[in-house]
């Protein structure tokens, strides 16, 4: 008899531990974690965010807000990516960088903001246009996502809290030779073939599966090796965005027409 109350207790001690076990993470399936943080990012509206971009030595932080709706993301942010303070605008798929003072005379123009496009043909477009068009696509969700959907394989998932807020953490392996020609920054098409292999994103969700944070790990691009070495000592690369405030109010517009200059090849 007491054996079999030995047994009993048991069985009842670990069904109370199996009933308040944390459920195993949501998404074993990389397009469906995917397309559910996306539509989530849609219907979030808009969110706060922070970059830390981390390139070897040198690092550069930015922050902003952002306006998310089926049409498109736009956002508004300050970084200082060229060395000092510089304002983006990305509205209804233009991008406008605001020129430091001290700096308007050499970009050309007197006016305090211009319109740069990766294929632009004067200078500030052709030196930093592809760079800051790259920077505006890393603080979209929806650019990561996108890719993930394509390319992606969860390697590891994990129900954890990120900042005292409850989160499912991913790591997904991003398979370079199916990412055509939307490709990570700073990558050309023609090293795909040098590289090969694969290269680490990991996600962060909340209990809506709205993004919270998104780290891409560019470290084996920059080493010039294949994902996975260790490359050459300070080549680490990574971007770190996080999102908070989502459903906030907002203010993302486009600069005032007469402020914006016109840039000549």
């Amino acid at each position: 008899m007491r054996k079999a109350a030995v047994v009993l207790l048991l069985a009842l001690l670990a069904g109370a531990c199996d009933s308040s076990a944390s459920p195993p993470p949501t998404f074993t399936d990389a397009r469906a974690l995917a397309d559910a943080a996306t539509a989530a990012t849609t219907s979030g509206g808009s969110a706060k965010f922070a970059t830390d971009v981390a390139v070897g030595s040198v690092r550069s932080k930015g922050q902003g807000q952002a306006r998310f709706g089926a049409g498109g993301t736009s956002q508004v942010m300050t970084t200082d990516f060229i060395g000092e303070p510089m304002e983006l605008r990305l509205v209804a798929g233009k991008l406008y960088a605001k020129v430091p003072e001290g700096s308007r005379d050499q970009v050309g123009t007197a006016k305090p903001w211009v319109e740069v496009a990766p294929d632009g043909t004067d200078p500030f477009s052709q030196v930093l246009g592809g760079s800051l068009g790259q920077l505006a696509a890393q603080n979209d969700p929806a650019h990561t996502l996108g890719e993930v959907a394509a390319a992606g394989t969860i390697v590891s998932a994990e129900r954890t809290d990120l900042g005292g807020v409850a989160a499912e953490h991913y790591r997904v392996d991003l398979d370079l030779a199916k990412l055509g020609a939307d490709l990570p920054a700073g990558l050309a098409a023609d090293e795909v073939g040098q590289l090969g292999g694969k290269f680490p994103v990991e996600l962060w969700l909340d209990d809506t599966h709205r993004p919270l944070q998104i780290v891409l790990d560019l470290s084996p691009i920059l080493a010039g090796g294949s994902p996975g070495s260790s490359g050459s000592p300070g080549s680490g690369a990574k971007i770190t965005t996080r999102y908070t405030e989502w459903g906030a109010p907002v203010d993302v517009q486009a600069p005032p027409p007469d402020q914006v200059g016109t840039l000549t090849p």
